[in-house]
């Protein structure tokens, strides 16, 4: 169980810093918007449903997953 768990850390690991590469890009994307050049902001959109919203996903689904096991964990070992 021990080496899934390892496993899994690294892929949320890697998965918010795809989601921070991804704000500061779309940020950029706008900032590049406003002064007239349109190719950052559609390559952004390009990515976004095969690799930022998939992401995010993951990501939110982690954090709920994360509350519930500790809401659990509390709730059946109440020593703790």
């Amino acid at each position: 169980m021990e080496p899934l768990k390892r496993w899994l850390d690294r892929l949320l690991v890697a998965d918010v810093f795809v989601v921070i590469a991804g704000a500061f890009w779309f940020l950029a994307a706008v900032l590049c918007e406003a002064r007239g050049i349109h190719q950052p902001l559609a390559v952004f959109q390009q990515l976004w449903e095969p690799l930022f919203t998939p992401a995010i996903g993951l990501l939110m689904a982690a954090a709920v997953i994360s509350g519930v096991l500790g809401w659990w964990q509390r709730r059946t070992n109440p020593s703790s």
